[in-house]
């Protein structure tokens, strides 16, 4: 019987060769927010070894929408102008290029992880980060700016430009970052967003900016190809953003358009104590495929052929994304579809490995 995880997957009109998906991960290697020869040659790798889409890490809608200094942006034209080659030569594998939109929000403004990853004050090359309410993430993080009303609405447009800058640059998916603690799913939690206004309040005040974002980027990107949107299913805390809340958000995404949900979580308190095990994450997907009824996306610790294909034929979900599995081996799917006795095409200049 042939190997689900090497089946195609179509969503609108787009068809992925393959449902093995490279998550977004930072490179922290920019300057001013653009992609490099790093990228190509990261992101080509995994394109290379046989990835049915490789998505480019968070990339920010504004400058100070960055994890860090050394983080991808594309608010402006020439942004979009450097991903072009990195897109192009994805394609040319015959994955299919995508971007995550994101802002970091109150976690915004931090060193490279390599170098601490500490928050970083104006003078050190950092700048005020932005919430929902004036909460740091921690202790030691800096007290973020409340946003606005006027400014939500601005962010919303942020999101919308970004879009079709991706578009420009030849991406194909867009996923927008509702998840990590980063801005957007800092509105969703009430353990983040204290507000009393209409983006607060409540379920419904607190999922409004969220949904303004994707119902926008849905409505300008192109109906022929899909947007899908990254949650942290759960922030592992009591009082916080759950599974229930989660699922009535997805009914929400689905009724716009959002076409898959990858579902991660955890990261909006840095002190929560979270069971991570291999494939901890995939009953997050399994729960919400079965009860929104839409196409989900797992993640979390998945790092061998049986278990992503496993994951697939129990249909708890539709593609599994991973990320340090492949920064270990970025010819994973290569190896995969040998473990599965799948015969699938390698590129030309390395067939004579193949055997």
């Amino acid at each position: 019987m042939a190997s689900l995880l090497f089946s195609p997957l179509c969503l609108r009109e787009l068809e992925f060769k393959n449902r093995i998906f490279v998550s977004p991960m930072c490179q922290y290697s920019c300057i001013d927010g653009m992609p490099t020869d790093w990228h190509l040659v990261h992101l080509g790798s995994r394109a290379v070894g046989g990835a049915g889409l490789v998505m480019a890490e968070a990339t920010a809608v504004v400058p100070e929408g960055r994890i860090s200094p050394c983080d991808t942006g594309i608010w402006t034209d020439g942004h979009a102008a450097a991903f072009q080659r990195i897109a192009a030569f994805l394609s040319a594998q015959g994955s299919v290029p995508g971007l995550q939109l994101a802002h970091a929000g109150r976690k915004a403004s931090t060193d490279m992880p390599w170098r601490g990853g500490n928050p970083l004050t104006p003078s050190d090359g950092g700048w005020q980060p932005l919430a929902p309410s004036p909460i740091p993430f921690a202790a030691n993080y800096t007290v973020p700016m409340e946003l606005s009303p006027e400014e939500i609405g601005n962010l919303v447009k942020s999101f919308t430009e970004a879009a079709k800058r991706a578009l420009i640059a030849g991406f194909k998916v867009i996923e927008i970052h509702m998840a990590h603690g980063y801005l957007l799913h800092s509105f969703l939690s009430p353990l983040s967003n204290h507000r009393a206004d209409e983006f607060g309040a409540d379920f419904e005040g607190r999922t409004r900016f969220p949904l303004q974002v994707a119902k926008a980027v849905r409505d300008v990107w192109p109906a022929s190809l899909p947007v899908f949107v990254r949650i942290s299913a759960t922030d592992w805390v009591e009082g916080g953003w759950d599974l229930g809340q989660s699922v009535w958000l997805c009914r929400k995404l689905r009724e716009i358009g959002i076409d898959m949900i990858d579902c991660s979580s955890g990261g909006l308190v840095a002190d929560a104590k979270i069971p991570v095990a291999p494939g901890f994450q995939v009953s997050f997907a399994a729960a919400i495929r079965q009860e929104v009824k839409m196409p989900t996306a797992a993640v979390g610790l998945i790092t061998n052929a049986q278990q992503a294909e496993q994951t697939l034929v129990c249909g708890d979900a539709d593609a599994v994304f991973l990320a340090r599995q492949m920064l270990r081996d970025p010819y994973w799917p290569l190896h995969a579809a040998q473990s599965l006795g799948e015969d699938i095409p390698w590129p030309d200049p390395y067939v004579r490995a193949k055997q």
